[in-house]
């Protein structure tokens, strides 16, 4: 076949227009870049070096027919018109790749069946003998789109998506794409960067693609030569001797590659079994001696020696579930003050799913492209790490820094009213809290709802006191410009109310959060306080996250807790960061358990254990999936191994792997309940709290156990103004036996 024909090449979404650049090296004539790939023409040979060298294509399709199918029977029909001899015969194999959209056909597996009916139909009339069906390996693999009633056929010469270069043999959690990787590093300029000797690091390899993809480029190598099938090798017009030519050609320039001074490629990552993969999958590639990997972590990353000044890239995490926002915050900026330490007159490129995240990396990009993971949509962040593109970090709360405070003459007479309101409230509070011995406490509330603020009031155990000023997001129906107006005005008139300097209040912003946003770390700067509850300390930062550490509301819960767990094994579920834990210790539990999935909570509660003087020997930390966790011990049913007293505050809203939907707590609270309370003594208490405003309980469900609303007497004086700040009940085994045999039925 040395005349020219249509052909097509598929690409992951956003990949298109370097698939166009890259066809028209190989020689590809007539390109038309479309959404799904790019439509050329070319030869049979045009058609070989692309599934051989083409590094960000998913499949090379060869069209044979279009018609119109809008029922099953015109579609087998016009299958049928095809002369399917002419490439393969009735002893070969054929599997069928059929999709859709927007058509009358509706059912995918129905429509590839008609497919396969037809062809195989149309090889026994003739011959009375007929193709069998192989999906993994097939002789002919035939792919079939239908959209708007509109059928192409193609024959897909590539066999299985080309990102399958060979070389895998480990692999990972959600590793990143062959060919995805190859693209990103051509849109940050990698292979000219290679050209000058410029050297490449990835700081979080995992499996090693971007290292070894990296490699391919620098030294000429074909991504396809290592692949032992193509699609196109069973097919009946399948030319071999210009195969071959093709191949010798190809390894005739990897060994002219590998003689050629190579750049330094260096990969790292915290998790040994990465390293493992990464070293096997180098090692498969052929390219042991031209890629150096080390188990190192992010926080000890620097320059490698011997490295030239080149590219850093990087596929960190994104965060898609509870309890990670806040660790990767760090991360993320972590990543950016060691690149901006180590790697000046470097490149650098993010790939993110996230790029809120990248923002706490203190530089700004100067280039960003729009590309997919999958069906999940990302940014390659390209930096440029010159002294000239570092930005500051500022302290920020919910994408938002703290506005400067209005001028003594700004200020109008809502300035007065709220001013008036404070005092009004810290006269009250301020003796309250003294007669109970309270030092953290609420003394202000969106009282005035044109100052939607929530203001709390922090001494540290040496009497230094600190202000935390969150504001509530203002409505739509709220003029931007009158909020922002009203806050600047609330912060003037604060430090000369409550006699602090500036730098002893901090600002947050409380959205209305999805998932994991609230936990989001807003800095790290790591500044610890230390702060008294009755007979606890805390530690409490102010900088770091959208909230510091101690839920005020819960104060007189954690209390309760306290009174409730002398002699008792206590469980605290999505602990947070230990407080409830340390009550019960102080009131004289017999042990403890700690559970959060968060890395960044689990410390933070061993420390303020630590701080009150408890050490491990009766007071446990566990770091998992708390949804997981219960469901693993409800499964087990173990009756030696319960508690006299659970502590049960879940988020509103979450993700968990074991579950096929999201957590909601409000349709998920039964279960949640049924299994934690599974685990209780027969006298055993359960407090199940949490802050959705509207929930319900669902008694009826529950009818096996008693509940007991104890809201009204947990919410403290300093949040009576907001009654519904938490909800919170007692839960106790109405009958112990009963009640087990019940949830296990």
């Amino acid at each position: 076949m040395t005349s020219t024909f249509p052909l097509f090449a598929t690409a992951p979404k956003g990949v298109a227009s370097l698939l166009f650049d890259e066809l028209k090296t190989l020689g590809a004539t007539n390109l038309k870049e479309q959404p799904a790939g790019v439509l050329f023409e070319g030869t049979l040979e045009t058609a070989y070096r692309a599934c051989l060298w083409s590094r960000t294509a998913n499949r090379i399709l060869l069209p044979l027919a279009n018609f119109h199918a809008p029922t099953p029977e015109a579609l087998y029909e016009n299958i049928q018109e095809i002369d399917w001899s002419e490439h393969m015969s009735a002893y070969d194999t054929l599997a069928i790749d059929f999709n859709l959209s927007g058509s009358r056909i509706t059912h995918t597996h129905f429509a590839a069946l008609k497919v396969k009916d037809a062809i195989v139909d149309q090889f026994r009339d003739r011959c009375d003998e007929r193709p069998s069906i192989d999906t993994n390996r097939p002789d002919l693999r035939i792919n079939v789109h239908l959209h708007r009633d509109q059928a192409s056929v193609s024959i897909d010469l590539s066999g299985d998506s080309l990102h399958k270069r060979g070389y895998r043999v480990e692999s990972v959690k959600a590793p990143l794409k062959e060919n995805l990787a190859a693209a990103l590093l051509l849109r940050a300029g990698w292979p000219e960067i290679a050209q000058k000797g410029g050297s490449l690091v990835d700081p979080m390899c995992g499996s090693g693609t971007f290292l070894i993809e990296a490699a391919l480029i620098a030294m000429d190598i074909a991504p396809g030569l290592d692949r032992d099938f193509f699609g196109f090798l069973g097919w009946k017009k399948h030319d071999e001797p210009l195969w071959e030519k093709l191949r010798n050609e190809a390894l005739d320039r990897r060994e002219q590659g590998q003689l050629k001074e190579k750049p330094g490629i260096f990969g790292f990552d915290a998790d040994r079994r990465s390293i493992r993969a990464s070293i096997e999958n180098v090692d498969a590639a052929g390219l042991i001696n031209d890629i150096h990997t080390l188990q190192r972590d992010l926080s000890e990353l620097k320059l490698p020696t011997h490295a030239e000044a080149g590219l850093l890239i990087v596929n960190p995490p994104y965060g898609e579930r509870l309890g990670e926002i806040e660790e990767l915050t760090v991360l993320y900026a972590d990543l950016g003050d060691k690149l901006k330490e180590h790697f000046a007159g470097w490149q650098a490129a993010v790939f993110t799913g996230n790029p809120d995240l990248a923002k706490r990396m203190g530089m700004r990009p100067h280039k960003q492209h729009a590309l997919f993971n999958g069906a999940l949509p990302c940014k390659l962040l390209r930096f440029d790490l010159q002294e000239k593109w570092f930005i500051e970090r500022p302290v920020l709360s919910g994408g938002v820094a703290m506005p400067k405070p209005a001028k003594p003459e700004e200020l109008s007479d809502g300035a007065q009213m709220f001013a008036n309101r404070l005092i009004k409230n810290m006269k009250t509070l301020k003796r309250w809290a003294k007669r109970e011995e309270i030092t953290c406490y609420r003394i202000y509330d969106a009282d005035l709802p044109e100052y939607s603020l929530a203001i709390d009031l922090f001494h540290d155990v040496n009497g230094k006191r600190r202000i935390c000023v969150q504001e509530y997001e203002a409505p739509k129906t709220i003029d931007p410009a009158k909020a922002r107006t009203r806050l600047r005005e609330a912060l003037a008139v604060l430090p000369e109310i409550l006699e602090i300097p500036m730098e002893q209040l901090f600002f947050k912003v409380r959205r209305r959060q999805k998932g994991n946003a609230q936990y989001e770390k807003q800095a790290s700067d790591e500044n610890f306080i230390e702060v008294t509850e009755g007979p606890c300390r805390f530690l409490v930062n102010f900088t770091d996250y959208l909230d510091v550490g101690l839920f005020l509301d819960h104060r007189m819960t954690r209390s309760l807790i306290g009174k409730l767990a002398a002699n008792q094994r206590v469980l605290n579920l999505f602990a947070y960061t230990g407080s409830a834990s340390v009550h019960a210790a102080m009131g004289g539990a017999k042990s403890t358990t700690t559970i959060d999935m968060s890395k960044t909570y689990y410390k933070w509660a061993k420390r303020n254990m630590e701080l009150n003087g408890f050490d491990k020997t009766n007071h446990s930390f566990i770091r998992t999936d708390c949804l997981q966790w219960l469901e693993e011990r409800y499964q087990e049913n173990n009756v030696w191994n319960r508690y006299g007293l659970i502590f049960l505050d879940p988020p509103t809203f979450s993700t968990s792997k074991r579950m096929e939907r999201n957590f909601d707590i409000q349709k998920d609270h039964v279960e949640l309940i049924k299994q934690a309370a599974h685990l209780l003594t027969a006298d055993g208490t359960l407090i199940f709290s949490n802050n959705f405003r509207k929930f319900k309980m669902d008694h009826e469900a529950l009818g096996d156990l008693v509940i007991k609303d104890i809201t009204k007497k947990t919410v403290p004086k300093d949040f009576s103004r907001n009654s519904k700040i938490h909800n919170c009940w007692e839960i106790k085994l109405r009958n112990s036996h009963e009640i087990i045999s019940s949830f296990r039925s």
